[in-house]
This record gives structure tokens, C-alpha cells and sequence, in this order.
């Protein structure tokens, strides 16, 4: 496979983010790849924000995977910063090319940079495999998380 490039998302970007997110059986349910709208409106948000990274994998010109990485200082831990990785997606033609342990890699480098004393991440209860690479990379399902939707 071709070089691979781990850069900041783009608006021309969007749509293949988008497509990615909702490439799986529960982004399905949630994305509208027929309007951008709201995820251009996202990424002005999202690059305003010096804490936030959404990045994206390009191989020979194509977006072929996705991360965001969010920067979160706090008072816990003696004042420690962590990172939190969110929004992870590989193309379907790139899975199992170890593209997802670059793309992680990148995110715990980073996070290293931003003197991060530690990275989290959440997945969907039902994203088994997910948890399995996860757990290859050394992180450890340590925690129950919780939603509201509002």
C-alpha cells in the first residue's frame, strides 16, 4: 500500500468522513451523508478549537480513515490532562491493513506532545472487535460509561 498521510480534516474531507461514520450498522441509523450541512457547521466548530484534532489517514489522495482527539485539561489527578479518541473509522477496503493501530498510534503520540497523563476512549457495547483491538493496543475496559441524550 501506498504512503500514508495523518493530517488535519478538511471540508473537502467531509464526505468521506461521513461516509465512513455511517458505514457500519449503528452509524446507519444516525448519519445523513445526504446533508453536510451540519457536519461542515462541526468542523468550523471543531478547527476554532485548539483542543480539538480531528484528523484523517489519506493514502494515494483518498481519505481512508478517521480519529478526533480532544484535549481535556482538568483538576483531577493532580491537575492531569488527558486525551479522549472518538469518531473512529477505517475505510472498509483499509481494515486489517494495521491502518487503525497508525491511526491510534498517532492519537497517543499526540497526546504524549500535549503532555496528556492519560488517553480514554469509549465504544458501543456491541463493537466486540473494537474492544478487541483496543485491547491489543494495551488499553484496558476499566470503566462503565453513560449517556443522556438531550
Amino acid at each position: 500500500m501506498g504512503d500514508l498521510e495523518i493530517r488535519a480534516a478538511v471540508a473537502d474531507d467531509i464526505p468521506a468522513i461521513v461516509g465512513m461514520l455511517a458505514d457500519d450498522p449503528l452509524g446507519a441509523r444516525r448519519e445523513s451523508p445526504d446533508d453536510l450541512a451540519p457536519y461542515l457547521a462541526a468542523l468550523e466548530r471543531l478547527s476554532a478549537d485548539p483542543n480539538q484534532h480531528l484528523m484523517v489517514a489519506v493514502r494515494e489522495g483518498r481519505v481512508v480513515g478517521t480519529l478526533q482527539l480532544t484535549i481535556v485539561p482538568g483538576l483531577s489527578r493532580r491537575g492531569a490532562t488527558r486525551s479522549i479518541i472518538e469518531g473512529v473509522r477505517i475505510h472498509a477496503d483499509e481494515r486489517g491493513s494495521g491502518l487503525g493501530t497508525q491511526l491510534i498510534q498517532w492519537a497517543i503520540d499526540e497526546s504524549r506532545n500535549q503532555h496528556c497523563q492519560l488517553v480514554q476512549l469509549t465504544s458501543d457495547s456491541s463493537r466486540t472487535d473494537a474492544h478487541r483491538f483496543y485491547e491489543r493496543l494495551g488499553f484496558t475496559a476499566s470503566h462503565v460509561g453513560f449517556k443522556l441524550a438531550l
